[in-house]
């Protein structure tokens, strides 16, 4: 070796180490409660707005999922930014997810919400430790789809109620001046007797507009109009795209407020729920819902021009995907397909067998004891030793159950949680999102599983409904756009778990908690 080509060495080999890229400002995650996967190839050529921008410029993960088995919006949001499935995040209902007395909403009546149920952390908090400017706001119609993303973190997170955006006392003892501000406008109560029509001419639509089995047989044809009465407009608009508008408006002034994006890397969480209210009450083949993803399109495309123009595109990521999907009106399928499709409701079941198990027990009454009890799939059994102390075999009580219950129409499998360990998740998708679901503490004793197209039943409102491990409630689309995502669509299974694993990976930074997902980092690199 010359000396000239050894001194050239030497002096690289003692340069300091490059440093890392710089950091985008702002982390933007969009939650669009119930949008499937197939609605951006259904209506591709009319999605000219911010979901057409952020599919064909960004990196589609066109093979997205959440992969669990209660695919409803508190288990699905708590994947998002953590990185880890429900049976780790400890949400695996709605019911159970944030609800919480000990944190009463601030300035009016109302169920009280924080995190305190969440286990791990999330990408923020991954974020902080290694950029302790960073600052979080994260906005939904529901406390969930606000709550969850963020974690335990104690920052700017808001939610509607009764008309209002407000948060409970895990967060704050007050609302700031600019969300006192923004329920002054009181913009819920003045778009009483607001008209929804369609965007696009009638002959854009191929969807029947009048089928019977659609929001219980009322309201079936556009336009619809919110009712005249104020605080009735103000309840009723989260069934209307204009939830989605306010809710973006919301978030757009929050920005504002906060000054986020302006020093370190912040994080922008919303969640958009006006796709879910239409989805249940008129099913995803409707009309209705077809208009809904046409509008929220539009609403996305000027929420992220001015997102753009303030940060600017170099210093902005954006994440789009779903807490779920949703299954077709089981009325539809027979309809048009013919396939065997129910509503399963086996309420009547359970209270049989619990008169059955109040007599054996030697207490039976007029309202039996709730020894079983069933909560969208999940079974549990409450003896607390009584039966073992009666020389009752608890097997055997549950294999006469699960043979009863697999006589129901609709009913394709009922599995016992510990039998899940033993079953090939490679190849048995049911049995996986089982598996990722159901924390040890549950007190599960048996898991039911419907039929593809059947659905729970709700007998006081027949909605098209989710909550299944199936691939029409589960398949979500995943979106990445921005600072250094390449653009292109990605085959390969990615999961909603591998999203913050992605960002982490994005942003060089590392979970502070086990995490399940992975990141993909054959989307990073040099792109938009």
């Amino acid at each position: 070796m010359n000396l000239a080509v050894y001194l050239a060495l030497l002096g690289r080999l003692g340069d300091a180490p490059a440093p890392p890229p710089p950091r985008p400002k702002l982390i933007v995650v969009i939650t669009v409660d119930q949008l499937r996967a197939d609605y951006f190839t259904r209506w591709k050529s009319q999605l000219t707005g911010g979901l057409g921008q952020l599919a064909t410029e960004g990196a589609f993960f066109t093979d997205g999922y959440q992969d669990h088995a209660i695919t409803e919006t508190a288990p699905g949001h708590s994947t998002i930014l953590s990185g880890r499935w429900p049976a780790h995040t400890g949400i695996i209902t709605n019911e159970a997810g944030v609800q919480d007395s000990l944190a009463p909403l601030i300035g009016m009546s109302g169920t009280g919400a924080s995190p305190r149920r969440f286990r791990g952390t999330t990408f923020f908090d991954w974020l902080k430790a290694v950029d302790p400017t960073a600052r979080a706001l994260s906005v939904s119609r529901k406390d969930r789809g606000a709550i969850l993303p963020i974690g335990q973190a104690k920052e700017q997170v808001y939610w509607y109620q009764s008309g209002l955006f407000t948060t409970s006392r895990y967060y704050a003892d007050s609302l700031p001046s600019w969300v006192q501000g923004f329920n002054a406008r009181r913009l819920p109560f003045r778009a009483a007797g607001m008209t929804w029509s369609l965007l696009l001419p009638d002959s854009a639509y191929k969807e029947a507009d009048n089928e019977p089995y659609e929001n219980g047989g009322v309201d079936l044809v556009f336009p619809h109009r919110l009712p005249p009465d104020s605080v009735v407009a103000s309840l009723a608009i989260a069934r209307m795209p204009a939830m989605d508008s306010l809710t973006l408006l919301f978030a757009l002034e929050g920005f504002e407020a906060l000054k986020l994006g302006r020093k370190g890397t912040d994080v922008l969480a919303v969640s958009l729920s006006t796709t879910d209210a239409v989805g249940h009450a008129y099913g995803p083949d409707s009309r209705e819902i077809h208009d809904q993803v046409l509008r929220l399109d539009h609403y996305l495309g000027w929420f992220l021009k001015r997102l753009t123009d303030r940060v600017g595109r170099d210093n902005l990521v954006v994440v789009l995907t779903a807490d779920h999907g949703v299954t077709s009106y089981p009325e539809r399928t027979r309809a048009k397909t013919g396939a065997a499709a129910y509503r399963v409701y086996l309420d009547t079941v359970i209270t049989a067998v619990n008169h059955d198990l109040d007599r054996v027990a030697g207490g039976a009454g007029a309202a039996p004891r709730e020894w079983l009890e069933l909560n969208t799939g999940m079974l549990m059994l409450h003896d607390n030793g009584r039966f073992a102390a009666l020389g009752l075999k608890t097997d055997s009580i549950l294999d006469a159950l699960a043979a009863r219950i697999l006589r129901v129409p609709g009913v394709a499998r009922v599995i016992r949680p510990a039998d899940l360990a033993r079953a090939d998740t490679a190849s048995d998708p049911v049995a996986r999102r089982w598996l990722h679901h159901l924390t040890p503490d549950a007190g599960v004793v048996l898991t039911v599983t419907l039929q593809t197209g059947s659905v729970w039943d709700i007998p006081s409102f027949p909605y098209a409904m989710h909550g299944q491990p199936s691939d029409d409630d589960a398949h979500v689309p995943i979106i990445f756009w921005g600072h250094g995502i390449k653009r292109g669509s990605y085959a390969g299974r990615m999961n909603t778990v591998d999203i913050a694993p992605t960002l982490g990976a994005l942003l060089g930074v590392s979970p502070l908690s086990l995490v399940d997902g992975h990141a993909r980092t054959d989307a990073l690199g040099p792109g938009n």
